[in-house]
């Protein structure tokens, strides 16, 4: 059992909203938290992939009418679109009465369909939250190198071996290509959209090309254009959008793309351990993956995440920008001597950060010169999670 980061914002926002949505891939462990919630007050759980549990709201405003002192939970929410209508309803009814939150808990795999259906019917009475793969901070910095390799969703990074790690991701991957993705709608193969995520996996990091990637699937650009979004809907698939500020540079405009779990990562290139990691071309992508989304894990909500790049070789690998317009500036490197390269300090004399890290493998922390500090991982997340 892990101690989730998100669980006193959750239980912050059910204080104060009569709604919340709690978005995340599968087994990511959306679940177990709502249920921690749920021992916590008087609760009702509705799995809406169970037919017993969508036979129960074959009339939901009578159902959930007799439940309102309790906190109803509904996993899978996205597959009875017909629900947000009636939630509604029963919020407002429910305010009149002169109770305002925690009147509902909305689990689902899939930030677009929710996010459309619930936008449409629950504007004002709805907060939204991500819960992503564990992190460093959850997992303990000891085992930092068993997170990068197996990623964070719950099952794959407590796995008895590697080798049941692996075939636990390669059966993940198996189910959402056979038996989610079309559940949502998509018609698509489930080769070929295979076939796309190794793609992403093999530029894990690299600018986002998408003609060359229609032209390597052998698709038009809009067709890979939509198979993209889709991946990122599904919270599988990150796009870094570049920083853009007036300083006079021109500018690289395309987001970098990035298989959001590092053990997704490694399933789809097939690698099942830490040696095979170490050897292959990805590694230093992988890790820098594996950077990314811990520290924007980390530090949300209210910051934003970019990274930097000049047509002149200025790059910082993600910029965070803290909603009082502090500007933390983070390098990534897979060395235990990490060196800033020039591009480094051409970027950071454009953009002024009131911090500059590199972020490395090793355990202290020292200085690197010119305001850097070299850092690990779980430090930094430390320190962005205390300045929110």
């Amino acid at each position: 059992m892990f101690d989730r980061q998100a669980t006193p914002q959750l239980l912050e926002e059910l204080a104060h909203m009569p709604a919340v949505a709690l978005l995340g891939p599968r087994q990511v462990g959306k679940t177990t938290l709502a249920l921690e919630v749920a021992q916590q007050r008087p609760s009702l759980y509705l799995d809406l992939e169970s037919e017993r549990d969508r036979a129960r709201l074959s009339e939901p405003e009578l159902y959930l009418s007799q439940h309102q002192d309790k906190l109803v939970i509904f996993d899978e929410v996205h597959r009875t679109p017909a629900l947000f209508p009636v939630l509604r309803g029963l919020i407002d009814q429910a305010r009149r009465d002169g109770r305002r939150q925690g009147l509902y808990l909305l689990l689902g795999s899939a930030s677009l369909d929710l996010l459309q259906q619930s936008g449409e019917t629950l504007a004002g009475r709805i907060a939204y939250l991500e819960l992503g793969p564990l992190t460093t901070m959850e997992t303990g910095a000891e085992a930092a190198d068993a997170l990068w390799l197996r990623g964070g969703f719950p099952d794959s990074f407590t796995a008895a071996d590697d080798a049941r790690s692996l075939r636990w991701r390669q059966n993940f991957i198996r189910t959402y290509l056979e038996r989610d993705i079309p559940q949502l709608g998509p018609r698509i193969a489930a080769e070929t959209l295979r076939r796309f995520w190794t793609m992403l996996a093999h530029q894990q990091g690299g600018l986002l090309n998408v003609a060359q990637l229609a032209r390597n699937l052998g698709v038009d650009a809009k067709t890979a254009h939509s198979y993209i979004d889709l991946l990122c809907d599904l919270l599988l698939v990150r796009r870094l959008q570049p920083w853009h500020a007036n300083v006079g540079k021109r500018l690289v405009k395309s987001p970098k793309v990035y298989v959001r779990d590092s053990g997704l990562v490694h399933a789809l290139l097939d690698i099942g351990s830490m040696e095979g990691v170490l050897s292959h071309p990805v590694v230093g992508a992988s890790w820098e993956g594996m950077v990314v989304e811990n520290l924007l894990t980390c530090a949300a909500p209210g910051v934003q995440g970019h990274f930097y790049r000049t047509s002149g070789g200025a790059e910082i690998d993600l910029l965070l920008s803290q909603q009082d317009g502090t500007l933390w500036a983070v390098e990534v490197k897979r060395s235990l001597r990490p060196k800033v390269e020039r591009g480094f300090h051409s970027a950071c004399e454009d953009l002024n950060p009131q911090h500059k890290v590199v972020v490395y493998p090793g355990k202290e922390i020292y200085p690197l010169g010119h305001g850097i500090e070299a850092m690990p991982l779980g430090e930094l997340c430390r320190r962005l999670s205390t300045s929110r």
